[in-house]
């Protein structure tokens, strides 16, 4: 008989089926042996914010639990009382220079477009006009980093924020929205700037957004 057998009943060292040392028991493979994970915490609703559909790219809306937009109607009144505070002395002030506007020396009447160019950007007009953005720009970029509201606004209970944060603007914003407001306003086309800047803020999907407000990406809100 072969003598390669052990003479014990232990397993031999080799034996594959050998339990090493510190290892942890074998499972027998049924899911219900282990703990499950606990589920995921429930996340917040989804808050589509005041303006209807959240952000612009799908998100949340920057300004959900901000106060309504400001309406039109409004925002046109608040404007229109910025120009006449800032534009009534300026006219005062010009008028021993000859005044802002030129009147014309052929009976006020004249049938060339260039010659009326030319009366309106020519001479001291130019120089008041460039005065006039000046003014403009720094009221305008003054009171909106103080505090979001021109006087006009102030009045008609409005307020310029952030669009990401609702936060008052920084000098910088208020005054690149000031420029792209006033800028072509005074010297390049008024009637065609404030005529896109009044549909805009008709129509503009989902803030309101002027021209201004697109460039400083800022939006108009009511307050108390």
């Amino acid at each position: 008989m072969s003598n390669d057998q052990p003479t014990s009943g232990q397993p031999p060292e080799d034996d594959p089926f050998l339990k090493k040392p510190n290892e942890p028991p074998p499972s027998s493979g049924s899911p219900y042996d282990s703990t499950p994970p606990p589920p995921p915490p429930p996340q917040p609703p989804y808050d589509p914010g005041p303006y209807g559909g959240g952000g612009p790219y799908g998100g949340p809306d920057p300004l959900a639990g901000m106060p309504p937009l400001g309406e039109p109607g409004k925002r046109i009144l608040a404007r229109l009382i910025d120009f006449l505070i800032v534009s009534i002395p300026l006219y005062l002030i010009s008028l021993p220079w000859g005044g802002v506007v030129e009147v014309s020396n052929n009976n006020g009447s004249s049938d060339d477009f260039g010659d009326i160019f030319n009366q309106t950007y020519s001479g001291h007009q130019m120089i008041w006009s460039l005065i006039g953005l000046v003014v403009y720009v720094a009221y305008d970029t003054y009171f909106t980093h103080k505090d979001g509201r021109t006087i006009g606004k102030r009045l008609l209970k409005l307020r310029v924020a952030m669009l990401n944060d609702g936060r008052v603007p920084d000098t910088g914003a208020a005054f690149l929205r000031a420029v792209v407001l006033w800028l072509p306003a005074l010297l390049c086309c008024p009637c065609l700037w404030w005529l896109i800047n009044i549909v805009l803020m008709f129509t503009d999907k989902p803030y309101r957004q002027g021209l201004q407000d697109k460039a400083a990406k800022t939006v108009v809100v009511q307050t108390n």
